[in-house]
């Protein structure tokens, strides 16, 4: 839970939400709200649990699943933020922006 938490503080301080503005989608972006802070970390904590207890090939499955589903849906996901937050590519900005 450290390690979710403090992701969490760091997410939210002036430098990273600096740059997430720089991002085709998050121009506004302001830092998440406490509650969602809260809900990513119950998240994380039923996707531990989920992972003690279930195989390994079914807890893959349904990341890739999410991942695929929401990276569809609304051309962003946990991948592409991590991705955006090393580095902005031009054709992945341009993708999420809807060009």
């Amino acid at each position: 839970m450290g390690i979710e938490i403090g992701w969490e503080i760091l997410e939210n301080t002036p430098m990273v939400i600096n740059h997430y503005r720089q991002q085709a989608l998050a121009q506004g972006y302001t830092g998440d709200s406490i509650i969602n802070s809260v809900v990513d970390t119950l998240a994380m904590m039923a996707g531990f649990f989920m992972a003690r207890k279930w195989p390994v090939w079914s807890i893959v499955a349904i990341g890739l699943g999410m991942e695929l589903f929401v990276g569809m849906m609304i051309r962003d996901n946990l991948t592409l933020n991590v991705l955006n937050l090393i580095h902005i590519f031009p054709a992945v900005a341009r993708w999420q922006g809807g060009g």
